[in-house]
């Protein structure tokens, strides 16, 4: 079996309109719904507060529930749920979300060991990949999209974000290709100068 990488999506904790709108950050993908666009969500996760955690627990009730986490009993598209997550790092409850594949038993428990592990890091540090996932989740839907016709048959589909240099010069840039400082720019300042992680 393939596993689809964990990986964190958001930096800080979402607040309620954030959360919502994470429930689905891939919701302008061209031919939504046409295909089987499991792999886009699953392993994804963030942080959120905790009244947003028992508004979920309390609006249907879960598929199932464990001392630390319970599943939503709607599926977002094949096996792929919601699994929210009250997890004690380092003293404190802290509540997450993430996309699990429950017709993988072990799914759940490798997103909350994933959790545990990248949040009681010593040094707080964004990989890159974090970083560009962070751009895409933070920027509204008018700054973000997907590459058309404006762009060469190879690179259409995928992510791009607004770049607006002036209201004369925005353009779309792709958004796994934005130089180091492009991403910094679209970061918010509290982000720009972490320092740089290797990738686990």
């Amino acid at each position: 079996m393939t596993l689809t990488a964990i990986r964190k999506v958001y930096q800080g904790v979402a607040d309620r309109r954030q959360t919502f709108r994470m429930f689905d950050r891939h919701a302008q993908r061209p031919d939504r719904w046409q295909n089987d666009d499991s792999a886009l969500f699953i392993g994804e996760w963030f942080e959120h507060r905790q009244s947003e955690h028992d508004y979920m627990l309390n609006i249907l009730q879960p598929l199932w529930m464990r001392h630390d986490m319970f599943a939503m009993r709607e599926f977002l598209t094949g096996s792929v749920t919601s699994v929210f997550f009250s997890l004690a790092i380092d003293g404190a409850v802290r509540h997450f979300h993430g996309y699990c594949d429950l017709a993988d038993n072990g799914s759940p428990e490798r997103m909350k060991a994933a959790i545990i592990e990248r949040e009681t890091r010593p040094v707080r540090a964004m990989t890159r990949d974090e970083r560009l996932e962070h751009i895409w989740s933070a920027t509204e839907d008018g700054y973000r999209g997907y590459a058309d016709e404006r762009f060469p048959v190879t690179q259409r589909g995928q992510r791009v974000v607004m770049m607006c240099a002036s209201r004369q010069a925005r353009t779309f840039r792709l958004l796994d290709q934005l130089t180091d400082a492009e991403v910094s720019t679209k970061l918010p300042v509290h982000l720009r100068y972490l320092p740089e992680q290797i990738a686990a």
